[in-house]
């Protein structure tokens, strides 16, 4: 029997990332590709983006914006400078995907660019001296970064006019995220889908149209990492179907993974066709060899469908691929070239989420350590650990360039093992190798400051890790492993090796009290201090139905609250602290320190001064303002 051919349309939605393809896409192809399976990509996120920050799409938003019965300032000065937005869009497209460099001079002339509101937030920094507010950031030579983050604020002008004028859910990265974060019905979403469309919807549609004459694919896959992509994602499927009801649409991704695994919500199923759980690649070939007539449909792999008007999981158990037989992914069919690098935080390290055209690579599948309390421990992505020789990884980043052509990697591990990166280190300089990389590790031990240096001479330019809460009575609850001056000897060898440092930090954790978070923050403000820290960022605690914490809440001193019935998506839910603590308060607080130790400001003062929002008397730090000089001292 002659199998029935496929051609699979791999689609990134919006919103990801601007500056590179976000990598799903990438494997999933590189995968089917390596089993012989007609397979092709699209970043429908850049497209978007790329189609409205044109002229002609200017016009389009103007038109919008006209009819705003009630507009503001952003709108105001949009409209009144809006010749300058026009003549101006073009060519500051072009220098951020990094062409006509050369416009860097007159954009730091500020005369070229109108400048909106967002620019305001240039009069906040502090003046050297010399009238200069971006003096103390870019020097006298750093004429392209400067141009770059001026052109950054521009175009974050123009996202205001469209959340103003459009979609006041639009932002650059997870666009419409409330639609679908652990929301327990669907119908927001379904109202939002059902409403007429906007520009954005319209542009879209007509962008997956286009794709879809290109590729002619008899299989969709939508990606969706997070839920501010859903929304897009749903309003593609429904593009899809308008244009050809044959096409099957299969969804998948990490907010599917996460939120969706207990789905019973029907009506999605009017947009998508299948939707598969956790590694895709085994899922989706016994979903293709469905397509092809040869499996039926009761042995498909982690996959849901409508059956009689319900959602039915069927789960035909099969094994998954190993890690060190996915293949390689490939960037075949992205338009490299058009991604844009943008300077939003002027941080050096901060600045590597958006700046810059980075090969995303995973050294290992899952996460090795896999006890943190807070994690989704129990779900795929963390709990199926695998690892290839480093002789695999090191072939797949030598043909990663050599398509590319591009030498830069982000690792995007859920935490790269300590044993695995030393390595990859050994083979990329036995084989001279040179490439630049940056990943997430654990700040554990075993990153010796010797192995960070031969990291570093590998091409570690920089790295990220959780710190969390800086308390080592919180880290042993959450299961961390780490304790803070471990964190503070790891990072301070890796800074001292010329890698950048990111640590990932957290508030709101299960019995924390005040005092805790006021002596977190000092430990911080130390870590900075010392240069063991480039930036960070405080995430607040959520806890979650697959973590320790919300299988066992009692172990941690909480109470969950009681779920809603979720037909729709289910993730996030809420717990009873006895300690009382309004960390709503303190959040504010935390982030405007942070911000300012990344930018080297209040290093030497009460971190005190920082809770201006906390209506009671903040209590003094307990821990000694020379803890952690004292803790690299004996080193």
């Amino acid at each position: 029997m002659t199998a029935t051919p496929v051609r699979v349309l791999s689609v990134i939605p919006p919103m990801t990332q601007l500056n590179t393809p976000y990598p799903s896409t990438a494997y999933l192809t590189g995968f089917l590709r390596s089993r012989g399976i007609d397979a092709v990509q699209e970043d429908l996120a850049l497209a978007l983006v790329l189609d409205l920050f044109t002229p002609d799409g200017l016009d389009a938003l103007r038109a919008d914006a006209r009819r705003v019965t009630k507009p503001g300032p952003v709108i105001a000065h949009f409209l009144q400078h809006f010749d300058a937005y026009r003549a101006t869009i073009a060519p500051v497209i072009r220098f951020l995907q990094g062409g006509d460099s050369t416009l860097a001079h007159r954009i730091n002339a500020r005369t070229l660019l109108p400048e909106g509101p967002r620019f305001d937030a240039l009069e906040h920094y502090v003046d050297d001296g010399s009238g200069d507010p971006l003096g103390w950031a870019f020097g006298v030579l750093g004429g392209s970064d400067r141009a770059r983050h001026l052109a950054t604020l521009y175009l974050n002008d123009l996202a205001d006019v469209i959340r103003e004028a459009v979609d006041p859910r639009f932002e650059f990265v997870r666009y419409a995220e409330r639609l679908a974060t652990s929301q327990p019905s669907f119908e927001p979403m379904a109202e939002a889908l059902a409403a007429p469309p906007n520009l954005l919807d319209r542009t879209l549609a007509r962008l997956t149209r286009e794709a879809l004459a290109r590729h002619q694919p008899t299989l969709l896959l939508l990606s969706v990492p997070f839920p501010g992509a859903l929304y897009a994602a749903l309003r593609i499927a429904a593009a899809v179907k308008a244009h050809d009801a044959t096409i099957t649409v299969a969804l998948g991704g990490g907010f599917v993974n996460t939120e969706l695994r207990q789905l019973r919500e029907p009506r999605l199923f009017d947009h998508v066709d299948v939707i598969t759980l956790d590694g895709g690649e085994r899922p989706l070939l016994a979903l293709i060899e469905h397509l092809q007539g040869q499996r039926s449909r009761e042995r498909l792999v982690r996959a849901m469908v409508r059956e009689d008007g319900a959602v039915r999981q069927i789960h035909w158990p099969e094994p998954d691929i190993p890690f060190d037989e996915v293949g390689t992914p490939t960037w075949d069919g992205l338009p490299l070239a058009k991604y844009l690098s943008l300077l939003d935080m002027l941080n050096p390290m901060h600045r590597l989420w958006s700046d810059g055209r980075w090969n995303k690579l995973t050294v290992a599948h899952g996460c090795y350590w896999k006890k943190c309390s807070f994690c989704d421990v129990s779900l795929d992505y963390i709990s199926r650990y695998e690892a290839a020789n480093a002789s695999v990884l090191v072939d797949r980043i030598e043909t990663i360039v050599a398509e590319t052509g591009q030498t830069g990697f982000h690792f995007v591990d859920e935490a790269a093992p300590p044993k695995a990166l030393k390595a990859l280190a050994d083979e990329l300089q036995r084989r001279g190798t040179g490439i630049s990389w940056w990943g997430n590790i654990r700040f554990e031990k075993t990153f010796t400051p010797a192995l960070c240096r031969q990291l570093a001479d590998s091409g570690c330019i920089a790295v990220t890790g959780g710190l969390e809460v800086a308390s080592d009575r919180l880290l042993a609850l959450m299961a961390k492993g780490v304790t803070v001056e471990q964190v503070a000897r790891v990072t301070k060898g890796f800074a001292d090796a010329g890698v950048l440092v990111h640590a990932y930090l957290m508030y709101g954790f299960p019995t924390q009290t005040l005092q805790d978070t006021v002596d977190a923050l000092e430990l911080v403000r130390q870590l900075f201090a010392e240069g063991c820290i480039h930036s960070g960022f405080f995430h607040r605690f959520a806890c979650t139905v697959h973590s320790p914490v919300g299988q066992d809440p009692a172990h941690y001193g909480v109470t969950l609250k009681p779920l809603p019935d979720s037909p729709f998506a289910m993730n996030d839910v809420g717990f009873h602290d006895p300690t009382g603590v309004d960390h709503d308060l303190l959040g504010p607080g935390l982030k405007k320190a942070i911000y300012n130790f990344m930018h080297g400001i209040g290093l030497d003062e009460d971190v005190r001064a920082w809770f201006e929002q906390w209506p009671g008397k903040v209590p003094r730090p307990t821990v000694h303002r020379q803890r952690i000089a004292r803790a690299l001292q004996q080193r």
